[in-house]
């Protein structure tokens, strides 16, 4: 899955599940200040994200982002990682 694909599928899921105009959402959108998204629907989000993975997302991965291109370049880090080691 490349990085495009990804940001993709977020944009859809953000779109969808939080009712943010996809206009809004950009690599550089910053999730709780721009989107406002708060931890809550941070969880909500990586719960959604983990079909993409393929495996349970870990939490701490995820605890260092702070924008959209984060969340695309962790979710794609776990990804080539799983890949890797299979």
């Amino acid at each position: 899955m490349t990085k495009d694909e990804i940001y993709q599928r977020i944009v859809q899921i953000l779109h969808e599940t939080f009712d943010i105009e996809t206009q809004r959402i950009t690599p550089e959108s910053k999730l709780y200040e721009d989107l406002d998204i708060d931890s809550i629907d941070a969880v909500d989000l990586i719960v959604q994200l983990k079909p993409l993975a393929g495996k349970r997302l870990n939490a701490e991965a995820f605890k260092s982002v702070r924008s959209i291109q984060d969340v695309v370049d962790a979710l794609h880090a776990l990804v080539h990682m799983q890949g890797a080691s299979a």
